[in-house]
């Protein structure tokens, strides 16, 4: 089965927690802290592989996560990091953040690796802690969680030629005379119902061309099999549009050619920019009159036009010559580019928390507090007087009481509440 669509859920492993030890040797009194940090969580890793051409690992298995970091230890010894995942995918594949739509990865080279999911960092352990006052800390900090995501996992094939058309037209017989494929082929329509790849070789060139199935007036909006397969011709750096010229299909190629073309342009507008050749298929079975007047019409608009009949090969030879020339020219088609859009960071003053109130209630949220309330332990004494420092530093309380809060007033810091006393 063609599986080119996934919906996953990754999360990369939380960070061990930081040790609270002191040292202990004989002969040795009053040893100091040595609570070691904790080991980061696994990545999540995306690997393009070749060999594979569908996303069937995603089909019954929805749900993925990397190992945790182990605690810190005694004597300083850090925790074993957690092992990274590493999930195989083909060519071609393109990750989306689902909530977002944002393109994280698009891997087109065999071997690519990219982090999708970043482990989370170690809590430091209570060596870290201290100083000339509070020579003996006896916390130290958990581990920060790992990113997770819903994921949009796509196939999208990597062909220079794309094979577009409305069903039954003969772009499987096409892909059969040109190449070693040995597509399904039919008199009826949707016989293709999976897109089809084929090497072809033309002396020293060769490229590779796409069956698209499916594609019908409608196919952006769901309509036949054309949605499914719609984002396979992204990629590609020809169309090659193969119309119909039998009289016994009913219908009028120049029409069909709009047709589809309208369909390309509802889905992504830059389709209908890309470069186009036309093949006026089943010649064998139209009258030389009609064959001519489509030519010139579609010749008028400077495309490039070959009368052809697939199954015995009439044409071809000359068609192939100039997709060949044609591919040569156009540069790879690039879906996302991870040096412009990388994202460049600039110094800026983070805002570390937002207050807002509702009654008598005081709500605290952002990154950094949740963060911070996290690798506190409240049950500690040494920890919590160290909480209170940091949000007193940090001007959390200031802000409480330029907010207006009165005492008895309770504060709740994203999952930790209290009542405010001055």
């Amino acid at each position: 089965m063609f599986i080119d669509r996934a919906r996953v859920f990754v999360k990369a492993g939380d960070g061990g927690d930081g040790a609270v030890s002191f040292h202990t040797e004989k002969y040795v009194p009053n040893g100091g802290p040595d609570g070691g940090d904790g080991g980061r969580g696994g990545h999540i890793i995306f690997t393009a592989r070749s060999g594979m051409n569908t996303l069937q690992a995603f089909r019954y298995r929805r749900k993925f996560q990397a190992e945790n970091g182990d605690k810190g230890g005694q004597r300083r010894r850090y925790g074993r990091s957690g092992n990274d995942l590493t999930l195989e995918v083909p060519i071609g594949t393109v990750v989306k953040d689902q909530e977002t739509g944002r393109m994280i990865a698009d891997l087109t080279v065999d071997g690519q690796e990219v982090i999708i999911a970043r482990g989370g960092r170690g809590g430091k352990g209570n060596v870290h802690f201290a100083n000339s006052v509070r020579q003996a800390p006896r916390f130290a900090r958990a581990g920060m969680p790992g990113e997770e995501f819903e994921l949009l996992v796509e196939l999208k094939l990597i062909a220079d030629v794309g094979l577009i058309g409305f069903p039954n037209v003969g772009k499987s017989s096409l892909l059969e005379a040109v190449s070693s494929a040995k597509p399904k082929i039919a008199d009826y329509p949707f016989t293709t119902i999976e897109p089809g790849l084929g090497v072809v070789t033309l002396g020293d060139t060769s490229f590779v061309m796409a069956d698209i199935p499916g594609l019908v007036a409608g196919a952006h909006a769901g309509i036949g099999l054309g949605l499914s397969f719609l984002r396979h011709i992204e990629r590609t750096r020809l169309l090659l549009h193969v119309l119909d010229m039998s009289p016994q299909n009913s219908r009028d190629p120049l029409q069909d050619f709009e047709q589809i073309n309208d369909e390309l342009a509802s889905y992504d507008t830059g389709l209908a920019k890309r470069p186009q050749l036309v093949a006026l298929n089943k010649i064998e079975l139209a009258d030389a009159e009609t064959i001519a007047q489509v030519q010139q019409t579609l010749q008028a608009r400077g495309l490039q036009v070959f009368p052809i009949c697939a199954p015995i090969g009439e044409g071809v030879g000359d068609l192939i010559k100039a997709v060949a020339e044609a591919v040569q020219k156009l540069p790879p088609v690039r879906l996302f580019d991870p040096q412009q859009d990388q994202v460049v960071y600039r110094y800026a003053e983070e805002k570390l928390f937002e207050i807002t109130q509702e009654g008598n209630r005081f709500l605290v949220s952002g990154t950094w507090i949740e963060n911070l309330v996290r690798t506190t332990n409240f049950e500690q004494h040494e920890s919590l007087q160290y909480f209170q420092r940091l949000i007193r530093r940090k001007g959390v309380i200031e802000a409480l009481e330029e907010a207006g809060i009165q005492p008895g007033d309770t504060v709740s810091l994203h999952d930790f509440e209290f009542e405010y006393y001055p």
